[in-house]
């Protein structure tokens, strides 16, 4: 029986500080973390945008017609 071990790369986190948002991305391997700011209208998409990048990376298979 084979086992997979799991290695984390990077580790992203959203805070909200009084109103305002940002994106911070930590490289766990070689470190250092960058931040950016986000505006509230990309904030309110993430989900969306979540979705829509789940889908394109795992793509159902297309039902073929008889």
């Amino acid at each position: 029986m084979e086992t997979s071990t799991q290695t984390l790369l990077y580790a992203a986190e959203l805070v909200e500080e009084n109103g305002t948002y940002t994106l911070l991305v930590e490289d766990v391997r070689r470190g250092g973390v960058q931040t950016t700011p986000v505006p509230k209208a990309m904030v309110d998409k993430l989900p969306t945008f979540l979705s829509t990048l789940a889908a394109k990376l795992n793509p159902v298979p297309s039902r073929r017609r008889w």
